[in-house]
């Protein structure tokens, strides 16, 4: 798996390249990128070039036959063939990131949207998109409706190399699809493909951006102006923090300075640029340009800056993933941070149900297993992708839900749905909020958190993130082959009430008024026969 990669460069041959400047042998053509893009035609009789959805989309390369114009062609068709079968008929948020494949795409993608008649929102003035952005657009679009409903799509392949394209879509519940939404459209865009999409409906994009069910809208000042009802910014503000992001050259780029002027904060954006190549990153751990924000290799340079702020920050491309430096620790572990995020977050949000349940992947440590306990709250844990969170983050009864590879989202003040997509700023914006309330960085509250329980030192979360790694993929890799969690992470009581693991967390009645977009139960249905099958093996 692809989000595996990062945890497994420990246990693997490092590049020599890892963490150094990229070398200008490794920069990407992108004359022939485009040009491959527009003019290879997939090899139908390969697998490898058909249209295949993973739990973040369709990905690929022109260079490998698996990204091209017709792939995208199809992929869209398809779409809005589905859209008309469940009687989708509002608005549909297209965003997309900075890759270089991503702006052909989109506009591949309006020219069959504008064909099919699909009322499509973009970002004005051709601008980008977080994926975050999008969730938040359908949710907010579809508060208090029942019919009509938004749903999205975002052109990304996250932090990729950048030779890659990715197009996934949201339906109205406004998450990563599940599988039975991207089984169909994968279907159905592979048949299309193979006639040659000759059943693709098609107009011009000069016509497609000019008709009148396009529209160029400004996306970024609504939701910066809306993260004061999820994120303390009133707090951020008065604490006067010195902090540092690092975009990574992603779809985060414009939002930061509209959130300095708006909330009156001191972020300092110390790369502000937007280079397609991505030929300012550093080498990730296995020679390749990777926008990993959970990399040290890949944020290098901002680790080199963390003495300079209280707490510093970046994002991958289309911003779902965040990663945390801090004067104390350096580059956070995902996984710790998550643990020092949930343990602030149900102690500073008094208007959070409190039968609402924290969120963690099957992979994720048992660090977040003890602190959800300590604080007697129920765990919701699920198989690897966010989609699992999706019901619970929608209807509240989910309050958290977070993934070991640094993705993350989670209720607003009011315990109400803010995204149900990984949103990468506020997870950044939320280490600056810990800092600010409780007077220490989240690396600094992580050592200590550490220390009071004799778990792991704070020496290991500054010097031993090497071996935690080569312990997390020898551990992740047995987990695989087991289908189980190791045992020695479940907790002592393992039937306390606050461990919930796979039931059907948030599915309140009116997810039905989403009409197909999630089958009732399937998601926490699929979970619980994971989890079952798992007990079985242990002879539980």
């Amino acid at each position: 798996m692809v989000h595996e990669l990062h945890d497994r460069k420990e246990a693997s041959a490092i590049s020599p390249l890892a963490g150094k400047p990229a070398p200008s042998s490794m920069i990407v053509d992108l004359a022939r990128l485009e040009r491959e893009y527009y003019e290879r035609k997939p090899d139908v009789g390969d697998p490898t070039q058909l249209v295949s959805f993973g739990t973040s989309g369709h990905r690929g390369s022109p260079f490998r036959g698996s990204f091209t114009e017709a792939h995208i062609a199809a992929i869209t068709q398809a779409i809005c063939d589905y859209r008309r079968g469940q009687r989708i008929d509002g608005p549909l948020y297209m965003g997309k990131d900075t890759h270089a494949l991503s702006e052909p795409a989109q506009r591949t993608a309006l020219e069959v949207l504008a064909a099919n008649g699909v009322e499509t929102i973009i970002q004005r003035d051709g601008g980008v998109t977080p994926t975050p952005v999008i969730s938040w657009c359908i949710l907010v679009y579809n508060r208090g409706r029942k019919e009509h409903l938004a749903d999205g799509i975002v052109v990304t392949p996250s932090h990729n190399p950048p030779e890659d394209g990715g197009f996934k879509y949201n339906p109205p519940n406004g998450g990563p699809a599940d599988t039975d939404v991207t089984g169909w459209v994968q279907r159905r865009a592979n048949v299309l493909l193979r006639k040659g999409n000759g059943d693709v409906k098609r107009i011009p994009y000069a016509k497609a951006i000019k008709a009148a069910s396009t529209h160029e809208d400004d996306l970024v000042l609504p939701y910066v102006e809306d993260l004061k009802h999820v994120v303390d910014m009133e707090a951020i503000r008065a604490a006067s923090l010195t902090l540092g992001v690092d975009p990574l050259g992603g779809a985060a780029l414009p939002y930061w300075e509209p959130i300095n002027a708006i909330y009156k904060l001191h972020i300092t954006v110390v790369n502000p640029t937007l280079d397609p190549t991505f030929s300012f990153m550093t080498v990730d751990h296995d020679g390749k340009i990777r926008m990993d924000p959970s990399s040290p290799y890949a944020m290098a340079r901002l680790v080199g800056l963390k003495d300079h702020f209280g707490v510093a920050f970046a994002n991958d491309p289309d911003s779902d993933r965040h990663g945390i430096v801090t004067s104390s620790t350096g580059l956070m572990n995902p996984n710790h941070y998550l643990a020092v995020a949930i343990r602030y977050l149900l102690s500073h949000r008094p208007g959070w149900p409190a039968h609402a349940a924290i969120g963690k992947t099957l992979v994720s440590s048992g660090l977040i297993d003890r602190v959800v306990a300590k604080l007697g709250r129920r765990l919701y844990e699920v198989p690897v992708g966010f989609k699992w969170f999706v019901p619970g983050l929608f209807d509240g009864s989910c309050c958290f839900g977070g993934e070991e590879s640094a993705g993350a989202s989670f209720l607003r003040h009011d315990g109400t749905v803010w995204t149900t997509d990984k949103d990468g700023p506020i997870m950044d914006l939320l280490a600056a909020e810990i800092t600010a309330r409780t007077g220490k960085d989240p690396g600094d509250r992580r050592g200590r958190h550490a220390r009071a329980k004799g778990s792991i030192a704070e020496a290991v979360s500054r010097s031993g993130q090497g071996r935690d790694a080569r312990r997390r993929a020898n551990h992740r890799q047995a987990d695989q082959s087991a289908g189980q969690r190791r045992p020695d992470r479940r907790p002592e009581n393992r039937d306390a009430g606050w461990m919930v693991r796979g039931t059907a967390v948030g599915y309140g009645e009116h997810l039905q008024d989403l009409r197909g977009e999630l089958q009732e139960r399937g998601a926490p249905e699929r979970a619980r026969e994971r989890g079952t099958d798992a007990r079985r093996r242990r002879g539980e």
